[in-house]
């Protein structure tokens, strides 16, 4: 098939988009943290963009899309993009260039480790933390997204994923999980130390990850047209009424409307609606929206209140949880009447994607969960995890980096002397 400019440039704009996440990612995390670990957070989500992307040009591509060896994982024909055409396309996305496939996909590579920076804030060291992603992108993310997208044994099994609930969301979750049980609690953990410093950066964020959002899901069709189209407005339905379901159990539990339940109520559709994004309809969207929102919400409860695990911004409920409920949900509201390319589920009689999905799910919770808890443990051993306990008091950004994110305006004022100096 040949390359079709409409779809070339889709894909350039919803790439475009989806990088917009990174920083929108930053400004979210950093404003519901200690203002004392704003620089920390930036720093290892721009530092780590930069490491991920060198990865996976060298060879996390290929390890993930290039041909598939014994249903495991991809050889090493595309290292450094080698082989990857730029005036023709790869299968995977047949009227595209294989070069924008590859770019296209690595903004899923990327934010995907990333997205663990709301589970370790404010205690991890920036040393273990480039270590620790790079661990996880090749021995959890390369080889489950081979698995699924890459033409590797589960995919083959008929497990769907369209934009990454379970590549994605269903292994940081409970890679989340898992984190918080190895690094332990923040010091002083409990509501002082859970007071966002900036909601209105927070705010920000979230509408710009919102909007990136869109590119990430509905560029996932790999072309311009109906399956896009729906996409966009099944995304938009799904996250508007998981924050309509925050801000009502939050109101319902404190007697106050919450703004931080409401940005973090539309994160958990966004990610939520991600893997069912490209097979549903409209109206079942908003049935998907409302158990997310039910479940994610009550995760937060039993897992941070409950259990007592410190995941700092809820990544294991916000997304693993979320994830977990839209990657099913594929089972049971999937029609091919929507995407020709997708399954149908059970409510359009195939009852066996269901269980598929189950398979899909549970394996992506196990390698998540078991090889984050693994690779974290090993760093532990070899390098260390944690700051000191000084460290976490002076915060990250002036004990790992010795930059402010705010700085004290008394720092600027200069005697006569100065002054003077200054003028000459």
């Amino acid at each position: 098939m040949p390359i079709d400019s409409g779809d070339t440039a889709w894909i350039l704009i919803a790439g475009s988009l989806v990088l917009l996440m990174i920083p929108a990612l930053g400004l979210f995390e950093a404003g519901l943290l200690r203002k004392k670990n704003t620089v920390s957070i930036f720093m290892q989500i721009f530092t780590g963009l930069a490491l991920l992307s060198v990865m996976w040009f060298i060879f996390g591509f290929s390890l993930v899309f290039g041909p598939d060896t014994g249903g495991i994982t991809g050889n090493l024909d595309y290292v450094f993009l080698k082989n990857v055409p730029f005036n023709d396309s790869l299968h995977f996305a047949p009227t595209i260039p294989g070069v924008l496939f590859a770019k296209f996909q690595l903004m899923f590579a990327a934010i995907t480790p990333l997205l663990l920076t709301g589970v370790i804030a404010e205690r991890m060291k920036f040393s273990s933390f480039l270590l620790f992603i790079a661990a996880w992108s090749i021995l959890i993310y390369y080889p489950l997204t081979h698995w699924i997208w890459g033409g590797g044994w589960l995919g083959a099994l008929g497990v769907y994923d369209f934009a990454g609930g379970i590549v994605i969301h269903t292994s940081v979750g409970m890679g989340a999980l898992a984190a918080a049980l190895v690094l332990g609690k923040r010091k002083h953990y409990g509501p002082a130390i859970m007071v966002p410093h900036s909601i209105p950066i927070a705010v920000l964020g979230s509408s710009l990850l919102w909007l990136g959002w869109f590119g990430f899901n509905a560029g996932s069709a790999l072309a311009s047209g109906g399956v896009a189209g729906n996409t966009v407005i099944v995304t938009h339905m799904a996250s508007s009424i998981s924050a309509l379901i925050w801000v009502g159990l939050s109101w319902m539990r404190t007697g106050k409307p919450s703004v931080v339940a409401a940005i973090n109520g539309a994160i958990a559709g966004l990610a939520g609606i991600t893997p069912a994004s490209g097979y549903v309809s409209v109206e079942h969207s908003f049935v998907i929206g409302i158990a997310i929102g039910l479940a994610s919400y009550c995760g937060v409860l039993l897992i941070k209140d409950r259990l007592k695990i410190d995941d700092a911004l809820d990544v294991s409920s916000v997304h693993g949880i979320a994830g977990i409920i839209g990657s099913l949900a594929i089972g049971i509201f999937a029609s091919s009447a929507i995407n020709p390319s997708g399954p149908d589920g059970l409510l359009f009689g195939n009852p066996m994607q269901l269980v598929t999905q189950g398979i899909g799910v549970a394996v992506a919770a196990a390698l998540g969960f078991g090889g984050t808890y693994a690779i974290l443990k090993v760093l532990k051993f070899l390098v260390g995890i944690r700051v000191s306990k000084e460290v976490e008091e002076l915060g990250l950004d002036m004990g790992e980096h010795a930059e402010q994110a705010y700085a004290e305006e008394e720092e600027f004022k200069l005697d006569d002397e100065e002054l003077k100096e200054l003028h000459k």
